[in-house]
């Protein structure tokens, strides 16, 4: 039975196994996080409403099941390096680096589809608010199934982000000419664009943080393996 690597490799075994705990507890941390995206209260109150046929887009809910699965394979891949550093495993450390470099380049090309997309969230859902709106106001009068079913699209749009309206003169001018929003709502003036706007930015913001922290160690990790695989390697023969 043979020795361990020592030296500067230990060293760097020992950084290997603290930065893949730390992976493995992002992974923990972006699983829990997407899962409150998935199940919070005021997103799932947007983006489960259904108007005759139309309802929200669902590019949001398909970020988040793909930042779900993330989680999962990072937690996975955290506990394999971790394993991997410690047993001293060529064959572990390979796995895991090449692990890595799936994820990271898996990363960086849903890096590159969410900054062409990080508006399109918010335009959809805006664009599915003006159809209601404008339904709403043109049936503001009928007092029907139709006015009712609006109504209740509304009043969720209007209570969850604190907001009312398109934010045109046209729109400002409606919403005290009719019963689309409710009147504290229309003496505040704070329009329904603008809003969403903030709440999907929001979001986003959170969800690029994390996927850069976690690039970042990613980088550290795939360094460190490939030292501590060579270190392995060179050490005396068990």
């Amino acid at each position: 039975m043979g020795v361990g690597v020592e030296g500067c490799t230990k060293c760097i075994k020992y950084m290997l196994f603290f930065f893949n705990f730390i992976f493995w507890l992002a992974g923990c941390v972006i699983l829990g996080v997407s899962l409150w995206l998935r199940h919070d209260s005021k997103t799932s109150s947007l983006l489960d409403l259904r108007f005759e046929g139309t309802e929200p887009p669902t590019t949001f809910y398909v970020s988040v099941y793909i930042l779900i699965a993330v989680g999962a394979v990072m937690m996975f891949v955290g506990f394999l390096g971790c394993y991997g550093a410690i047993q001293e495993s060529q064959c572990l450390l390979g796995t895991f680096f090449a692990c890595l470099v799936i994820l990271f380049a898996c990363e960086v090309a849903a890096g590159i589809w969410g900054f062409m997309n990080k508006d399109k969230i918010s335009k959809e859902v805006i664009s599915f608010y003006d159809s209601v709106y404008d339904k709403g106001t043109g049936l503001s009068m009928e007092k029907n199934d139709q006015q009712q079913a609006v109504a209740s699209v509304l009043k969720v749009f209007h209570e969850t982000l604190n907001c009312c309206g398109k934010g045109s003169l046209i729109s400002f001018a409606q919403s005290w000419l009719t019963d689309v929003c409710p009147g504290d709502l229309k003496l505040k003036a704070v329009n329904c664009h603008s809003k969403i706007k903030e709440f999907f930015s929001e979001k986003i913001y959170l969800i690029g943080i994390a996927a850069l922290v976690v690039a970042v160690i990613m980088i550290f990790e795939m360094i460190f393996s490939m030292v501590l695989c060579c270190g392995i390697r060179n050490s005396p023969v068990y």
